[in-house]
């Protein structure tokens, strides 16, 4: 029997897919075996204007404990 672990992480990225990936990138920086992440919440981040400039997701990743 294996025990995993959940971190939260917010990450951001040009569009939602992008944001993951960075997330995942950034993570991957310090964990192994990383099994999954679920994405918990998302945002989209606007200029004073009021367009949207970049996305950001709120990831929950689960990695395998050793």
């Amino acid at each position: 029997m294996g025990v995993a672990k959940v971190i939260e992480l917010l990450a951001d990225g040009d569009t939602i897919e992008s944001a993951v990936k960075n997330g995942v990138a950034e993570a991957r920086k310090t964990l192994r075996s990383i099994r999954g992440v679920w994405i918990d919440g998302t945002q989209a981040l606007l200029d004073d204007s009021g367009d949207v400039v970049a996305f950001r997701v709120n990831l929950k990743v689960t990695f395998v404990v050793e």
